[in-house]
């Protein structure tokens, strides 16, 4: 993958925090370069790639979709995140995951596409 194609994502901001890997898969780099572009505001990526050795991962019965490289946790909160989830809807993100409650600095919202990648992973959105 050509990270210099990214105007606001890079290969340090979506690697693995504890083993320094990304095999984050371009299709969704690409969509999130997209959403991004229409969101016009800062995403704070909190978690990109996962290895499955990371520790998040490790005690899990099936691989999650961070470990496929086609999912990201973007730190957002209020108005910012609905209009976030507005626009990833509209741009084929099929697996949304919240968490808006907690301190500030602690909230995200989980994007992802691991439902074209794996029969265990539907469409959906949660909450944490």
């Amino acid at each position: 993958m050509d990270w210099d194609n990214y105007q606001n994502f890079s290969f340090d901001e979506l690697k693995c925090k504890e083993t320094l890997d990304c095999l984050m898969k371009e299709e969704f780099v690409d969509l999130l370069q997209h959403i991004r572009n229409e969101f016009q505001r800062p995403m704070i990526v909190t978690s990109g790639y996962r290895s499955v050795s990371h520790s998040a991962e490790r005690g899990k019965k099936h691989k999650g979709e961070h470990t496929m490289g086609v999912a990201a946790d973007i730190h957002v909160s209020g108005q910012d995140a609905l209009l976030l989830i507005k626009i990833a809807l509209n741009n084929g993100i099929t697996r949304i995951g919240v968490n808006q409650k907690g301190a500030y600095l602690d909230r995200f919202i989980h994007l992802g596409i691991g439902d074209r990648f794996a029969e265990h992973l539907p469409l959906g959105i949660w909450s944490y």
